[in-house]
């Protein structure tokens, strides 16, 4: 499996076929600057990696949530020029959180071939166990969650035990719905309430109609931030006292 510490391996029509789109699609967002360009090696071969990957896959949940390509292209403007396939994920899963269910059904071929790599039972299993798939069904198909399965990949190769994936699991799942549950409450008392107080004013329907459009966006890019930052000083506290 490649690693964002490897250079890029995959062509433009082995990209297309892992990230589900047609390489006229990878090239009409390349011109679009909604792709960094790939590494030219020899023959000027353009090659892609892990981060043109994970940007293709937060492209499309942004399309999901009914932004047009100039909205994307903003909030894709918004972000850091360095930010890695894993900080890229984390953003498209956030992103979907805000989407209605949206799994899709696949095969175990299907479902290697998405992933980039053979899958063992267990690897199933632990996929399973993070949320990002159901068993099999009789027909031998597969539900997946598609923005939680670069994720789920990319966490089989660290050394982390079967119990310690659903414990932290629980602890995101709490914690989120938490924050959920209290931003709702905030929007709810702050601004709908007052809004429908006012509603008969044109301006101030505007302004509502406006920051719904935005809303999303603002509020996945605040808690990106937000829990990065955390995480950070939390690791480093923790390390620290081991050294």
């Amino acid at each position: 499996m490649a690693t964002e510490t490897e250079e890029p391996t995959l062509t433009v029509d082995e990209l297309a076929a892992r990230a589900g789109v047609t390489v006229r699609t990878i090239r009409f967002y390349s011109t679009r600057g909604l792709l960094p360009p790939p590494a030219i090696g020899p023959r000027r071969v353009g090659h892609y990696g892990p981060e043109h990957l994970s940007r293709l896959a937060l492209i499309e949940e942004l399309q999901h949530q009914g932004m047009t390509l100039a909205a994307i292209e903003r909030y894709l403007e918004q972000l850091p020029a360095d930010l890695s396939a894993h900080d890229l994920a984390i953003h498209r899963a956030l992103v979907a959180s805000w989407a209605p269910d949206s799994a899709e059904e696949a095969t175990r071929a299907e479902l290697e071939r998405r992933a980039g790599r053979a899958l063992a039972d267990e690897d199933i299993d632990r996929l399973a166990a993070m949320g990002v798939l159901e068993g099999a069904d009789a027909h031998g198909t597969y539900r997946l969650d598609p923005g939680l399965l670069r994720l789920g990949v990319q966490l089989l190769d660290v050394p982390i035990a079967h119990e310690t994936i659903l414990a932290a699991r629980t602890v995101l799942l709490e914690h989120t719905r938490s924050a959920a549950h209290e931003l709702t409450r905030l929007f709810r008392d702050e601004v709908w309430n007052p809004y429908r107080e006012r509603e008969s004013d044109p301006e101030h329907v505007a302004a509502m109609k406006s920051l719904s459009a935005h809303m999303q966006p603002m509020v996945v890019q605040a808690l990106v931030t937000a829990f990065q930052r955390s995480l950070r000083e939390e690791l480093r506290a923790a390390f620290s006292q081991e050294s």
